[in-house]
């Protein structure tokens, strides 16, 4: 492996001010052990806590169908992986700093089927081996969270090529463009992005925006009520989710050090203040607090503060979780009231827009001005940059996946027919009942 190669595989590690890459030759045991809980966490966050999050909201006749869907695409993304994923994300081969050119956008085959891997291979002092576990966590999470904006309407065939085919030329892409060093478009363009913003929530968001809109509502929303059927399950996937968030974003700093401390710090106080805007913006609007409302007020603070964990200050944490937990609870009830689009689960509303906000306001708190880290002392052209990286990433996500959508539906459709909604997917799919009384 070339030192090039390393270099953009710890890019990201640059967004820390004064972090100095470990030399390939050196291991570093600290770092390792840390890195290996780091992945683990990042997985559970998936199974079982992002299906046990999602199964809770949906109707009992559709519980198996979604914690199907999320172990599925576990699976799924693994092998795409290591076949192909990590060379498209993670290549750099052809990539010089201010140049744009095809390998600005996506990587290369080079690293196809893990080629030239091996028990010694490095990646700023960690093994390499851990690096690639520890960055597919991330491409598992992300297609697995679209799966809540379509719950209990779309053919388990379809979603399966679907997320095969959205995870080669819309993740994968967007991974590389953000992460993967000098010559990666959206990092030439100086977009801060410490642990998914863009990469995993925007984009996410985005396409289960799109993915709804292109499906169509269930039957009988919004007339017909469709309450969570087990809102346990819901509450206990977002302490999951919680917790293994700290594998999400301290584990980005690919070491056992300040920056990993001060984004475990940020990322708690984040999510408590996001949990507690939720719960009192929804006791003033509709004179109770709900668990359901708290909790997606948790997850709505993980998301925000995701792309500044790396430099933030806890001060900026605190307004970050304040304005995401406020907004997103807007918009996942009063906005998507008013469009009446069917987001079954909120997807658009906690990760697009829970995305966009912290993304946005990462150009602000990333200034050592406002207590943050980074090195940011032009806030303004700072915040255009971010807006900037949010715009391409929703445009080029929302493109592509219609046209992802629309070529799946010709071929193969991609809703189950009205009488498999009626009896629920997990019957009708799987001939299987979540219940069995």
């Amino acid at each position: 492996m070339t030192l090039r190669k390393i270099a953009g595989l710890g890019a990201l590690l640059s967004l820390v001010p004064g972090f100095a890459m470990a030399d390939e030759a050196a291991l570093n045991g600290g770092d390792t052990a840390w890195m290996l809980v780091a992945t683990v966490l990042v997985l559970f966050m998936t199974i079982p806590g992002l299906a046990l999050f999602y199964a809770g909201m949906v109707r009992s006749k559709n519980v198996l169908s979604v914690l199907m869907q999320c172990f599925a695409i576990t699976g799924l993304i693994s092998v795409l992986w290591v076949i192909y994923g990590y060379s498209l994300a993670f290549d750099t081969s052809g990539m010089a700093s201010g140049v744009v050119n095809l390998n600005s956008f996506v990587g290369g085959l080079s690293q196809a089927f893990l080629a030239g891997l091996s028990s010694d291979s490095l990646v700023a002092g960690i093994p390499e081996s851990v690096f690639i576990s520890f960055q597919m966590t991330f491409a598992i999470i992300t297609p697995a969270l679209i799966v809540g904006a379509f719950a209990e309407r779309m053919k388990f065939s379809a979603m399966l090529v679907f997320m095969t085919v959205w995870f080669t030329i819309v993740y994968a892409p967007i991974a590389h463009m953000v992460w993967s060093g000098d010559g990666a478009l959206l990092w030439d363009w100086g977009v801060l992005d410490f642990a998914g913003g863009t990469v995993v929530h925007i984009n996410a968001g985005i396409a289960g925006l799109v993915a709804c809109l292109v499906l169509g509502k269930r039957k009988g929303f919004p007339t017909t009520a469709m309450p969570p059927h087990n809102l346990g399950y819901t509450l206990i996937g977002a302490s999951m989710l919680w917790v293994g968030w700290f594998g999400f974003n301290a584990g980005s700093a690919l070491a056992a050090n300040g920056t990993a401390g001060m984004a475990m710090l940020v990322t708690q106080v984040a999510t408590a203040t996001a949990a507690l805007s939720w719960m009192f913006a929804e006791w003033i609007t509709h004179r109770k607090p709900s668990v359901l409302g708290i909790a997606s007020g948790a997850v709505a603070g993980l998301v925000a503060i995701t792309p500044a964990s790396g430099t933030a200050g806890p001060m900026g944490a605190l307004v970050i979780g304040l304005a995401s937990g406020a907004i997103c609870f807007f918009c996942a009830t009063s906005l998507k009231r008013k469009f009446g689009y069917d987001d079954s689960l909120d997807v658009f509303g906690v990760h697009a827009v829970g995305g966009i906000v912290g993304a946005i306001l990462t150009g602000a708190f990333a200034a050592p001005a406002l207590g943050g880290f980074g090195t940011v002392e032009n806030i303004p052209a700072q915040l255009w940059v971010q807006v900037e990286g949010v715009a391409f990433t929703v445009v080029y996500t929302a493109v592509l996946t219609f046209v992802i959508l629309k070529v799946i539906d010709l071929v193969m459709g991609l809703r189950v027919s009205d009488e498999e909604e009626t009896v629920g997917l997990d019957l009708a799919l799987h001939n299987e009942r979540g219940y069995n009384l």
